[in-house]
């Protein structure tokens, strides 16, 4: 059996619903790393289960280095507007933006494939499945742009 204790501190980290975190705790037998590996593989399903859904909303989240000679906007769209202006939605946004600025990849395919900055465990493709999970809806990465004075 598991703890309300256990689900609440799984669903505090993943940001994802109670009940799908009960579902994924029973499904590994209160295994936390097995549970969060049951619910990455999940976000893929429900990422191409979501993936036909018009997009009618967005942010364009930028990040400049400290530096100041280089920097990358990103434009992330959703479903509606309620998710565009979630702030955990945001932040993934610029996230995004400080790894295109860092990787500068060439574009998003490619931006999809590679392992994030900030966690190497996880490519930008399932932050955005994690996303799709997370927010209930579609969301995808529709372009970006990298500046950088020594380019």
């Amino acid at each position: 059996m598991v703890s309300a204790s256990d689900i609440k501190v799984l669903r505090d980290e993943t940001g994802l619903s109670m009940s799908l975190v009960k579902s994924a705790l029973d499904e590994a037998g209160g295994d936390k790393a097995k549970a969060l590996e049951i619910l990455r593989s999940k976000a893929g399903a429900a990422a191409e289960k979501k993936s036909g859904r018009a997009l009618g909303a967005g942010t364009v989240a930028s990040y400049v280095h400290s530096t100041k000679t280089m920097g990358a906007m990103v434009e992330l769209d959703s479903e509606t507007d309620f998710v565009a202006k979630n702030d955990e939605f945001k932040q993934l946004a610029y996230d995004i933006a400080m790894h295109v600025s860092a990787t500068a990849p060439a574009d998003v395919p490619a931006l999809m494939e590679e392992a994030f900055v900030k966690d190497g465990t996880r490519t930008i493709k399932q932050l955005i499945e994690g996303a799709v999970q997370k927010f209930g809806e579609r969301v995808e990465i529709k372009r970006f742009s990298r500046f950088s004075v020594l380019d």
